[in-house]
């Protein structure tokens, strides 16, 4: 395992590797196949940060599954959120009287996760639950302190951290691994 990639101009260093990625997402299979054992469930993707850890996660779970996407959009090409959280790409889908399980890439703030419950319960599904790889406690925001996911990967610092989907400027989603810019 690699400790740091040196990319043009940006070292990034391995906080959480491939292998410890692939090891907790059979985990949380495990845990997300007995919950909703016997029951459809509807997957609804948050773009584009989540795509590769919910393709590498839907392909352990042993459940009637339904797939469908939705994105976000509060960084722009920042590392810093704006504040405002944007539904960019709607559900394709109605979710009326599902069992949905959002598969998030990262909560921090707490602010994408308020917005995404609040739409998706609109919408009367059965169930909403959601399932992150990454979870930043240290940076929920006082009033959002009790909000959290229900399904987690790694809980981390408060750092900002691209790889396995995530991005700064729309770079560096492809590393096989999370990791911190230095």
């Amino acid at each position: 395992m690699e400790e740091s990639l040196k990319t043009m101009d940006t070292k990034i260093e391995v906080m959480i590797s491939e292998e410890q990625i692939a090891k907790r997402i059979l985990e949380l299979a495990k845990v997300i196949n007995n919950d909703y054992h016997g029951k459809p469930v509807k997957i609804v993707c948050v773009l584009t940060g989540g795509f590769m850890f919910m393709a590498d996660l839907v392909k352990r779970l042993d459940l009637d599954l339904k797939i469908d996407f939705l994105d976000l959009s509060s960084y722009g090409s920042d590392t810093k959120s704006s504040g405002e959280v944007k539904i960019v790409r709607d559900l394709k889908h109605s979710v009326v009287g599902e069992h949905v399980l959002v598969i998030e890439d990262i909560v921090d703030s707490g602010r994408s996760l308020k917005r995404l419950k609040t739409h998706l319960t609109s919408r009367e599904p059965a169930s909403l639950k959601v399932c992150t790889l990454l979870d930043k406690p240290s940076r929920r925001e006082a009033e959002l302190k009790e909000l959290s996911a229900d399904y987690i990967g790694f809980v981390i610092e408060n750092e900002f951290v691209v790889g396995y989907g995530l991005d700064y400027d729309q770079r560096y989603r492809n590393l096989p691994f999370v990791g911190r810019m230095v």
